[in-house]
């Protein structure tokens, strides 16, 4: 089988699905890779790399997807897009695609990709067990996304991190607070703690506090946390208004007592929770920085503008959008390897392999003989 790995599509987006060092192990199992014509360039991989490795190089798109039997990509579908609309018509019956789909924010997406006749998995479905972690996407680009937020944020503060002890006096350490505490938040936790400041978590899921304490942070309990804020599935579960107002209520005093907060809760399917209102803002010291890690489904803060830095009440608020592709290298890399690891899985000596019994197989396909396969997608496109 051949898998094809095309230029991705996305606005600023400087990842490539596989690098060359994932090659042989494709090889292993019987594929072929062929990338369309500097396809990695952006994320440090040219093309003489890929053929290093016995890749084919593709000259332009319509040649990779009309031989490619399997299409990897970051980005499965581009909204508003004439590029969207270019690869809808190159893909063919029985072609499979594999990538972030967005198929619970976008499921008319999912809708028009089984119009195609494609077989379609998006890895945002993945289950989280532990058989699924060398495959888990979401996990790896959070790492990044986690780390890179905090590097933001010390390089906006107008203070260090570390405490220093000089000849001009002693600096004390800033602080920093984490709300959420999934695989982002704790990047963040790690990489904030690595730099020398005294760092704060609090999470709504009590199950955490043991991960936040082995890295070093305290965590913080308002008498909120419930066991019922997390799904079957590992993900954060959407709470009520109500909770989220208590919450905020709560937090107040804490965010005034820091000079970063970098915020990071999300729910996948729906919008980010506000859990930073303007008012909060106002009572945060002079010189603050937030860094919004849900800037993209909405922003935890009320006054996050995704993509942009505004300043409020001489508060700086961070909205980044797509922080993975930031680091292009290192992110294409671990996305690479998830995606190795999820074809191992796909394809048995050189073939397609559905089993449909398998708990990831089921639940990351979304598209497949024309149905739309997954129930919380046919839910959302009911009428």
């Amino acid at each position: 089988m051949i898998v094809g790995v095309p230029v991705e599509s996305y606005p600023q987006e400087r990842r490539v699905a596989l690098v060359p060092a994932v090659v042989p192990v494709l090889t292993k199992i019987g594929m072929q890779v062929l990338v369309e014509h500097g396809a990695g360039e952006k994320a440090g991989f040219p093309d003489t790399a890929y053929e290093q490795q016995a890749a084919k190089i593709a000259v332009d798109r319509p040649r990779l997807f009309s031989e490619a039997d399997i299409i990897v990509r970051i980005h499965g579908m581009v909204a508003n897009s004439p590029v969207r609309n270019a690869d809808l018509e190159l893909l063919r019956s029985a072609q499979v695609v594999l990538g972030l789909l967005d198929p619970l924010a976008n499921p008319e997406s999912i809708r028009e990709l089984a119009a195609t006749g494609v077989t379609a998995f998006a890895l945002e479905l993945l289950p989280r067990v532990s058989r699924a972690q060398s495959m888990d996407v979401l996990s790896s680009m959070a790492t990044v996304a986690g780390y890179k937020a905090v590097l933001l944020a010390a390089g906006l503060l107008q203070k260090m991190f570390p405490m220093m002890i000089t000849a001009a006096g002693t600096i004390t350490p800033s602080r920093v607070l984490v709300i959420g505490a999934g695989v982002a938040g704790l990047q963040a936790i790690a990489t904030s703690r690595r730099l020398g400041a005294i760092v704060q978590a609090y999470d709504v899921r009590p199950a955490v506090k043991e991960q936040v304490e082995s890295l070093g942070a305290k965590f913080v309990e308002l008498g909120l946390e419930t066991e019922q804020a997390e799904t079957a599935g590992g993900y954060a579960k959407a709470m009520d208004e109500n909770f989220y107002r208590r919450q905020r209520e709560m937090m107040m005093r804490l965010l005034a007592d820091h000079d970063v907060v970098i915020t990071t809760a999300a729910v996948p399917g729906k919008r980010a929770p506000v859990l930073i209102t303007q008012e909060m803002v106002k009572e945060m010291r002079v010189g603050s920085v937030i860094v919004d890690l849900a800037a993209e489904t909405g922003g935890n803060c009320e006054l996050t503008k995704p993509g942009e830095t505004v300043e409020a009440d001489g508060v700086s608020i961070m909205g980044p959008v797509n922080l993975p592709s930031t680091i292009p290298y290192h992110a294409s890399q671990m996305y690479a390897r998830n995606i190795a690891a999820f074809l191992q899985l796909l394809v048995k000596d050189g073939k397609l392999y559905l089993n449909f019994d398998d708990q990831i197989i089921r639940e990351t396909l979304v598209v497949h003989n024309r149905v739309v396969m997954n129930p919380r997608v046919r839910e959302l496109l009911a009428p």
